[in-house]
Order: structure tokens, then C-alpha cells, then sequence
């Protein structure tokens, strides 16, 4: 399918209705109602994924996050149409393309999108007191080995959690850490000195 990747555009709700749990029911309902009423179809393995496929082969795919939309297609008389119809629908607002979303920067040119996690790449080295540490060339060590150890002095389990975590999201965009971060998450629950050493090597 020919997709016009220089159009990545977001929408907005102007008032959300997402502030309690019961308007975030009715909010979903509301609109997965109107997506399915003017025939999108709901992608089976991503619930949140809306896809209108035309005879003549215009595709339009919508992306839904709480009040959030993106929207890409390869007609870009589909996408105006579907800017009217959910300002009209719903008082959206249109913000132009996208350029950062759930942490991600975007960058949209003829060359194609971009995509990177730099800021959220050094909030993680800032809040772990690790931005200025030495540099490694690999996530890991050529033949190390990982193993319970229950005689070896046991670290904070919390903070190695929320190390974890926050490498987990990171892999969005930085697949060769993959490997190593699946690697670290299996000692979470009881994680020593040398584990912690692993992390710090991927930091």
C-alpha cells in the first residue's frame, strides 16, 4: 500500500472528556461508535487502529489515544474530508503534523519520518545520575553471564524496577538494546550487585 508518510497529522479533543473514569467509557464508545457507523474498520490485533479502504484503492488509517487522533492515508483529499468531519463531529481541533507523541519526537521530510526518543533518552541518564558517565560501544559484554546468586548482597529492588521500565519504553526506537533489557528484567523481583552493574553498562 502506497502511504504518503509526509502526512502524519494529529487531532485533538478542545475539552476532553477523559477527566473521570465513566467519560472515558462514554468518550470510547462514542467514537469507536462513529468510526465503525461510517464504515472504518477496527484492526483486529490493535484495538485502537481504524482503517477505511476505498474501491479505488484510497486508504485512510486513524490512530486513537484517549482524545488523541493521528491520521495517515496516501489521498490527501481523504484527509481533508476527515478533518472536517471530526471538527464538525466532534469540536476538534486540528494541530498540524505531528512532531512529538507519548515521548517520541517525530521528524516528518520528503526523505520520509523520523523517529528518536533523545529527550526522554537523557531524562532517563539525568534521573538516574548516570548522563555523566563514561561511554560504552556495546549493552553488553561479549560472553557474560547472568545467574541468581542469594548469597551475594541484594540492592534495592524498587529503583532497578524503575530503571527497567523506563529502558522498556526506550527500545521504541532503540532495538539494540532489546536483547540486553530482556536479558537484566528477569532478575526484577531479587536483583544483586552484578545485575545492577549490567543496567548501569546499558545506561
Amino acid at each position: 500500500m502506497d502511504v504518503k508518510s509526509d502526512f502524519l497529522k494529529g487531532f485533538k479533543v478542545k475539552q476532553s472528556l477523559v477527566w473521570i473514569k465513566a467519560s472515558l467509557k462514554a468518550w470510547y464508545s462514542r467514537i469507536d461508535g462513529y468510526f465503525l457507523n461510517n464504515r472504518f474498520v477496527k484492526c483486529l490485533n490493535e484495538y485502537a487502529i481504524y482503517v477505511k479502504i476505498k474501491e479505488s484503492g484510497d486508504t485512510l488509517i486513524v490512530c486513537l489515544y484517549v482524545d488523541d487522533l493521528i491520521f495517515t492515508g496516501n489521498n490527501p483529499k481523504m484527509f481533508k474530508d476527515f478533518k472536517q468531519a471530526m471538527i464538525k463531529e466532534f469540536e476538534m481541533m486540528d494541530i498540524g503534523l505531528m512532531t512529538y507523541y507519548l515521548g517520541i519526537e517525530i521528524k516528518q521530510g520528503e526523505y520520509g519520518i523520523f523517529m528518536n526518543q533523545e529527550k526522554f533518552t537523557k531524562e532517563i541518564l539525568k534521573n538516574f545520575k548516570m548522563k555523566d558517565y563514561a561511554k560504552v560501544n556495546t549493552p553488553i559484554k561479549c560472553g557474560e553471564k547472568m545467574s541468581k546468586n542469594d548469597e551475594v548482597e541484594k540492592i534495592n529492588s524498587t529503583i532497578f524496577q524503575s530503571v527497567i521500565r523506563s529502558l522498556r519504553y526506550l527500545i521504541c526506537t532503540h532495538l539494540d538494546i532489546l536483547f540486553r533489557v530482556r536479558l537484566v528484567s528477569k532478575f526484577m523481583e531479587t536483583p544483586i550487585i552484578t545485575h545492577f552493574k549490567a543496567l548501569k553498562r546499558i545506561l
